[in-house]
């Protein structure tokens, strides 16, 4: 478990970290940093939604759900008896991208985005279309962390114990 609390503050820490060089070279940046031309630069935004910059609720409903998902996601993992590291990864980039993301809302009312693929901005069918949002460490630890749980989701949680208690016939 101390490895697991461990890469949970790696993702905070890289988060927090990349965030303050944004908002330190990149904030009053009238242009985007082009790290591989028209494909991926670093350009700054704040973003007051959650993924993909969806604003669904006031910052303070937001800040509450975040925070709700995350102690959820730590109660179950503490109450787990599995503490293998194909269990425990993807829960731990899970909670220390939520709390990265939280730290920004506690401290700014907004969430600092700076990685920006560019994989196609246009018009499409007279409506402007933007393919990828900017986005930040934390989205992407969460990302990944929700991917490993679907990939592995049959070994994580086996069919059997599901089975046995929603056998209806």
């Amino acid at each position: 478990m101390k490895w697991f609390f461990s890469l949970i503050l790696l993702v905070i820490t890289a988060d927090q970290l990349t965030k303050k060089l944004a908002v330190a070279y990149l904030k009053n940046k009238a242009q985007s940093i082009s790290i591989i031309p028209d494909l991926f630069s670093l350009t700054y935004a704040e973003n007051r939604g959650i993924a993909f910059g969806l604003e669904f609720a006031p910052p303070a409903v937001l800040f509450l759900m975040t925070a709700l998902i995350t102690a959820v996601v730590l109660f179950y993992v503490l109450k787990s008896k599995n503490r293998t590291p194909l269990f425990l990864v993807p829960f731990a980039l899970i909670t220390g991208g939520g709390i990265g993301n939280m730290i920004d809302r506690i401290t700014i009312g907004r969430v600092v985005d700076f990685l920006y693929f560019d994989l196609y901005n246009g018009h499409i069918f007279g409506f402007y279309l933007s393919l990828w949002p900017i986005f930040n460490v934390a989205d992407s630890a969460i990302s990944v962390g929700a991917c490993l749980l679907i990939l592995f989701h049959h070994k994580l949680f086996p069919d059997g114990t599901l089975a046995s208690t929603t056998d209806v016939r």
